[in-house]
């Protein structure tokens, strides 16, 4: 760094409340590693934003020394996109406060929060919105793109949940968006991503919903999944709202090599009136294990935290499927191969979306595809770099056999298909209002490290 350079970053480490960090500086390895271990970047500095008024001087100084940003909430983003390399990037960790008013039901949210601290402080009042399914999730990039949640069948997506946001945008401003201010901005924010400004603040709507809740769990042979698994699609369209209906493929981890079919379900609320569609679903078949187990709401929140900890290398792909053909679901059990057995194979799961995800009219929010049966989603964690090829290949493979069933793409699931993956996450006419959006707010693609909606003057510029 010239001394140019570093007399301009200490400028800006004397005018922030939060810290700058270099590389060679204490804590520095720490802020550049997220949850991915492949992400391996080295930023030129790295702002730990402690308000707002952080954030901002940290945009001016990236456009004004024309350093790359990337913005980090809580760093879950398989592709890494919060690490620039040689940029500048701007954590928002610092700011993981929460602030909730039981009387209005609603919560405050810092834009650097995560989901356990969300689910935490609105628990305390037996409330809650919907926030993902790992409690170290970023609240502001699982929003942003969309967010499902054992809640989004009874109460919507966590985008829906949103009553207001606070923006800083390409150009260091602050401005609010909301259904009554800003319009177009709140319908962009509520499934466009990261391509609009850096959000420091979310106002969320909370639901009165107790404390408590139900997972139940069927394990079968992949020779009995398939029978199974047919019973527990004919679930779908009927299942209460408070359940979110699970199934999985995965290898038993007590027997490597041999593949486990599992069918269940997530229940929100009281574990008794969840069990009633227990016998619904034992019906479909004689299970080789069965796990019925009654726990708090933060505990579920909690459950896969370690299973999707820190420390592994990762790779996941996803799809949106309309319908759960009897072909889809062979494809699924198989996981890309022939009979279902392989080493390395990733594990690949379906989550069922309708209810009030469903109620919410195609046009209202950026998020569209509220048609969705079941979200698909494939993925593989591993240690070792020499299996990344090995790895990541089998995952694709697995995608790809579910893909000619698929009817879109979940954003925040996207991985490296560019472009093209930006075109699965929106339809046409969603795409052109969101290119239209970025025009009007971020004209020179200031925030492009995310899955990328260009705006109409870049794409003319790489054209020409």
């Amino acid at each position: 760094m010239s001394g140019m350079a570093i007399r301009a970053t200490r400028r800006l480490a004397d005018q922030i409340c939060g810290r700058v960090l270099l590389p060679g500086d204490a804590g520095y390895h720490d802020a550049r590693a997220v949850w991915n271990a492949m992400i391996d970047r080295r930023p030129r500095l790295i702002v730990r934003c402690a308000g707002i008024a952080d954030v901002i001087a940290a945009v001016r100084f990236a456009r004004d020394h024309d350093l790359e940003i990337g913005v980090r909430c809580g760093g879950h983003g398989v592709v890494g996109h919060a690490v620039p390399q040689d940029g500048l990037m701007i954590d928002l960790t610092p700011m993981g406060g929460v602030r909730v008013d039981p009387r209005r039901r609603r919560a405050r949210v810092q834009g650097g929060a995560l989901l356990g601290v969300l689910d935490e402080a609105s628990q305390a009042h037996g409330l809650a919105t919907t926030a993902g399914n790992v409690s170290h999730t970023g609240v502001g990039g699982l929003t942003l793109g969309g967010g499902m949640g054992w809640l989004a069948r009874r109460y919507g997506l966590s985008c829906d949940n949103v009553r207001s946001f606070e923006l800083v945008t390409a150009d260091g401003d602050v401005v609010r968006a909301s259904a009554q201010e800003n319009p177009e901005l709140f319908w962009g924010l509520r499934g466009g991503g990261g391509n609009f400004g850096i959000v420091t603040e979310f106002e969320f709507e909370l639901h009165a919903t107790g404390t408590r809740a139900l997972v139940v769990n069927l394990g079968f042979s992949l020779e009995n999944g398939y029978e199974a698994m047919r019973g527990w699609r004919d679930l779908l369209a009927t299942a209460p709202r408070p359940a979110t209906l699970t199934a999985r493929v995965s290898d038993d981890p007590d027997r490597p090599g041999t593949p486990v079919a599992n069918i269940g379900y997530v229940w929100v609320g009281d574990p008794g009136d969840g069990e009633k569609l227990l016998g619904p679903l034992r019906a479909l078949g004689k299970p080789a294990a069965e796990r019925v187990e009654r726990v708090s709401y933060l505990a579920l929140q909690q459950r896969d935290d370690a299973v999707d900890g820190h420390a592994l290398r990762r790779y996941w792909k996803g799809h949106y499927l309309t319908e759960l053909t009897d072909e889809a679901i062979e494809r699924f059990l198989l996981r890309g191969t022939a009979d279902g057995r392989g080493e390395h194979l990733p594990g690949a799961a379906l989550q069922s979306h309708g209810g009030a995800i469903a109620d919410v009219p195609v046009t209202d929010t950026a998020f569209a595809h509220r048609d969705t049966l079941v979200e698909f989603t494939t993925s593989t964690g591993w240690t070792e770099p020499g299996e990344d090829g090995e790895r990541i290949a089998a995952a694709r493979r697995c995608a790809a056999a579910v893909e000619p069933f698929a009817g879109g793409a979940y954003v925040n699931a996207l991985n490296d298909e560019g472009a093209v993956g930006v075109r699965r996450a929106y339809p046409t006419h969603t795409l052109a209002r969101l290119t239209a959006l970025k025009n009007a707010y971020d004209p020179e693609n200031v925030f492009h490290l995310n899955h990328n909606i260009a705006p109409t003057t870049r794409v003319r510029e790489i054209a020409s």
